[in-house]
């Protein structure tokens, strides 16, 4: 077990979440979880108060906010009061904004049940919902106290949101790690097979990678937005298709790359070696959706500052730049990359 700090949040890589004890407050317990996740958590479940909800991206809002909040209300849930978010992304989002309004704030922690959710969902303390159809537009930072990513919990994973997660892995390589990007490339399969020694490395050097931006840009005001790679076509892409969050990401990092090359920032040699990764982590590159769709849903993201956007892009395997583009030269890159 590695464990890693930042803003006084404790993320435990390689943890396993039957220590649970050893972390939680002597105070009131509520555990936030979904369906599936519960049946696989059944004795922590069956031991504390338990709030479940929906599963699927369709259950990230606030018709959930309302429910977790209407139940914290018949638990008698008051400021001593510890929340327990156990699943995967969603859980941990819902659970983390729901805990930081309610009563202006309790204390929450994760177990992180998926490769997406402790490489990236569970870590910096971003908390939120979907509104309108349009990704994370309502939310709050706070920190958890603590995270537990538990490699065991991916056993269980289907294999489809098993890979999503690799997607995150590869852009925190892709921003500031080539030696984890070479990783990757050498790993790739036994990955896949979920090997326990490479996921345990790939999880932390991921979780540390996002951490040491965070340390110093809690906010998003400067260096964290590079951790938004891949993410403002991804976003747009969830709107616009069926893809998972994880697979929209992984389409986002070839799109963000196409641009690169087209403004002479990365070679193609080095966008043709993301690409055939992710497509060897069984990751698509593409999405049919027309560019003036993808352009529309694009200008809807909160990144967006006036006429222009903050696009992350890569400038070569391990280094990325925040450029601001105006928005009419975005749209005539889009479609002519589309």
């Amino acid at each position: 077990m590695k464990e890693i700090s930042l803003h006084g949040s404790r993320i435990l890589t390689g943890e396993a979440a039957a220590n649970i004890g050893s972390y939680l407050p002597p105070s009131h317990i509520v555990v936030v979880t979904d369906g599936n996740v519960r049946q696989h958590y059944r004795s922590l479940c069956d031991t504390f108060p338990t709030i479940e909800i929906g599963t699927g991206e369709q259950h990230k809002t606030l018709a959930t906010i309302d429910y977790i909040t209407s139940e914290l209300v018949r638990l008698e849930a008051d400021r001593k009061t510890f929340i327990l978010g156990v699943g995967g992304g969603i859980v941990c989002d819902v659970t983390g904004f729901a805990a930081s309004i309610f009563m202006r704030g309790l204390p929450f922690g994760f177990i992180s049940t998926t490769l997406l959710s402790q490489v990236d969902a569970s870590v910096g303390g971003k908390n939120g919902v979907n509104y309108g159809g349009y990704k994370n537009m309502l939310g709050v930072f706070a920190q958890p106290q603590f995270v537990i990513c538990d490699p065991l919990s991916m056993a269980t994973l289907p294999q489809k949101e098993f890979v999503s997660g690799f997607a995150e892995i590869v852009k925190a390589a892709m921003i500031t790690s080539a030696p984890l990007f070479d990783c990757m490339e050498k790993n790739a399969e036994k990955a896949l097979q979920k090997d326990p020694q490479v996921l345990e490395q790939l999880v932390y050097e991921s979780v540390k990678i996002k951490a040491d931006i965070v340390a110093v840009d809690e906010r998003e005001q400067g260096e964290r937005r590079k951790l938004n790679l891949g993410h403002t076509f991804a976003h747009a892409i969830e709107k616009c298709s069926t893809l998972s969050h994880g697979e929209a990401v992984s389409v986002g990092l070839c799109k963000a790359s196409q641009l690169s090359v087209a403004l002479g920032l990365m070679s193609a040699g080095e966008r043709q070696r993301v690409e055939a990764l992710l497509q060897r982590l069984t990751l698509p590159a593409t999405v049919n959706i027309p560019a003036a769709t993808l352009y529309a849903a694009m200008r809807k993201d909160k990144k967006k500052s006036g006429d222009a956007i903050h696009l992350v892009l890569p400038v070569g395997i391990g280094r990325c730049e925040v450029r601001e583009i105006p928005l009419a030269t975005l749209g005539r890159l889009v479609a002519a990359e589309s």
